[in-house]
């Protein structure tokens, strides 16, 4: 990945702890901590900002910022949150064609991890 043309999402959090050790069980390190303000990374090509937002609204279905993160074993990443997850059933196809599951992070961002099917 070139350095020069990337993405990074700013994602406002409630509580920027919480969040960060929510975004931890997902494989993203802290790379930098400039206390309202957190730089993380996955090391493949996943890039977030948090910034502190006491604020911003507590539930998913108040809160308008949604990610989606692309793996190849959605299974594997399940296992990681298990008890987080939203629906269930657990990861599941979907009739878009991806096979994906749902989160929903500290600050009620809804979180969904997946894959497009072949």
């Amino acid at each position: 990945m070139s350095e020069r043309h990337h993405a990074a999402a700013i994602v406002p959090a409630r509580d920027i702890d919480a969040s960060e050790a929510f975004y931890r069980r997902l494989g993203f390190e802290t790379v930098g901590d400039y206390g309202d303000y957190r730089l993380m990374e996955d090391g493949r090509g996943w890039n977030l900002h948090l910034r502190a937002t006491p604020d911003w609204p507590r539930r998913v279905e108040d809160n308008p910022l949604g990610l989606y993160l692309y793996v190849e074993n959605v299974d594997a990443v399940a296992e990681t949150v298990r008890d987080l997850i939203l629906e269930p059933q657990g990861p599941h196809t979907r009739p878009w064609g991806t096979y994906e599951f749902s989160l929903s992070d500290p600050s009620g961002a809804l979180i969904r991890i997946g894959r497009v099917l072949d």
